[in-house]
């Protein structure tokens, strides 16, 4: 058999092409590395892999987050199916297109390393996944609840996700479940109206509340913090910051749970007058209000304070009368935790030792009662009627609401408007804190709700990511 000049060479860079190969940037490699000893589903791995594998930056955190990372991982997956790598545009960085063993479901695993030889890993982190091409299926509205229904399912059976989940369009309900026990001392199940903890969601209420004061005249989104609190942080600080700053988290101020908040006892902290005198004389203006965004809860507290002195009520009184009674939210308020409550979830926080998983909850690690910045208590059906309530007008108008889930660039805060996360296709809040994990998406167009609330800290992502893919699923949702 003879073969010419011609095809002995086009063989040749055949060979030479397959053999040349471009190698696995690093990055790649580390990842690849990575999926597989989370695939072990070992402690002792995992340890070891850290010691060998993390770079400086990392192996300066506590050995115990990274290790809670991978055992919390490992329990919500099962280990991952790589498919291959999605994004690799960044240097020292690659996100691995991967797929959840326990639900079937696409992941995205993202890891950065150093640029230097070993190339230690500087951050691991999950992101939304992008499926390969002809895999996304058309559903219907009913195929949507009956998909959402089994990953819960899943996720409960392996004990990952307690908590409800509320998936609506056009203030029809597609599905809602409850899964997991409200409280484990007594067996106590999470029912559909059980009562879960909203962590930062409460958010949402303190700007509408603002919003409808702004719309009675009471108040202005230009007004100074010193027209309603001259002196907080200082004087000069309370000139600068506006309620519009407060609103966007671009105030410059902190984060509320301080020393002095651990150290003070929670049985006190009831008023929004006691919650100021945790952070009174312990706030500094950290930067010029509107050059940047710092999340805030103190923040976001100080309008607790504007609306009692723009309304005349209590903060508690004014959201009660002008939010949740409009609403119909019957289930919902800052409730006092030493009084009776019928039907409140118990937070609870899963820590994984080498021994084995147990439970610890959060009774004497919270606030003794939620406020301004968060920590009240609602259920799915009550947030979902919230968001229908905003969108029918019956909290603010049209236009005020636009205000609300419009991000603020202007004010560097290109995520968050006024008390709303912000996403091209939908807005709301989410809420954590150990024994907490909670989520509002309101969507801007297609009627669509989403709740998922939660009593374990975490596991509950992929019930909210799974909702969000469902919507885009059957349409509409855009």
């Amino acid at each position: 058999m003879k073969t010419s000049y011609a095809g002995l060479f086009l063989l040749i860079v055949i060979i030479a092409g397959g053999a040349f190969a471009q190698a696995p940037s690093p990055a790649e490699t580390r990842a690849r590395e990575i999926v597989q000893v989370l695939n072990t589903g070992n402690r002792a791995e995992f340890r070891k892999y850290v010691e060998t594998g993390f770079g400086v930056r990392m192996r300066g955190l506590p050995v115990e987050r990274h290790l809670n990372f991978f055992s919390s991982t490992y329990e919500s997956s099962h280990g991952f199916e790589i498919a291959g790598v999605q994004d690799a545009t960044k240097p020292n960085q690659v996100t691995l297109l991967v797929k959840n063993k326990l639900t079937g479901d696409w992941d995205a695993l993202l890891v950065a390393v150093e640029p230097e030889a070993p190339n230690g890993i500087s951050g691991i982190g999950f992101r939304p996944p992008k499926p390969p091409a002809g895999e996304a299926k058309k559903l219907t509205e009913k195929q949507a609840g009956q998909a959402l229904e089994a990953l819960v399912k899943k996720l409960a059976a392996a004990d990952v996700f307690s908590g409800s989940v509320l998936l609506a369009k056009d203030g029809v309900v597609l599905y809602k479940g409850a899964f997991g026990m409200a409280n484990k001392d007594f067996d106590a199940p999470n029912k559909v109206d059980t009562k879960f903890n909203l962590g930062s969601m409460n958010k949402m209420f303190t700007a509408v509340a603002i919003a409808q004061l702004v719309e009675k005249g009471k108040l202005s989104f230009e007004d100074p913090l010193s027209k309603f609190i001259p002196d907080f942080p200082d004087k000069e600080s309370a000139e600068k910051i506006k309620v519009k700053h407060l609103l966007s988290h671009t105030a410059g101020l902190g984060g509320y749970f301080s020393d002095k908040w651990e150290q003070r006892s929670r049985g006190g902290i009831r008023t929004v007058d006691d919650m100021m005198g945790i952070v009174k004389g312990e706030e500094k203006l950290l930067f010029e209000p509107g050059s940047k965004w710092q999340y805030s809860n103190t923040g976001m507290l100080v309008l607790g304070k504007i609306i009692e002195i723009a309304s005349g009520q209590s903060y508690f009184d004014y959201v009660r009368d002008n939010i949740a009674k409009p609403a119909g939210m019957t289930n919902t308020d800052c409730y006092e935790l030493d009084k009776v409550n019928r039907n409140l979830a118990v937070g609870y926080d899963k820590q994984y030792t080498d021994a084995g998983v147990t439970f610890g909850n959060n009774i004497f690690m919270h606030v003794m009662r939620g406020g301004p910045q968060g920590g009240g208590y609602s259920t799915a059906e009550d947030l979902m009627k919230f968001a229908d309530a905003l969108r029918g007008g019956k909290l603010v108008s049209a236009e005020t609401l636009k205000i609300l889930n419009t991000a603020k660039t202007d004010l560097n805060s290109p995520e968050y408007g006024y008390g709303f996360f912000i996403d091209p296709k939908y807005y709301g809040h989410s809420g954590g804190f150990p024994g907490i994990y909670s989520n509002l998406d309101i969507y801007r167009e297609g009627g669509w709700t989403a709740v998922m609330m939660s009593n374990y800290s975490r596991g509950a992502a992929p019930v909210v990511n799974k909702m969000r893919t469902l919507i885009e699923a059957v349409g509409n949702g855009k």
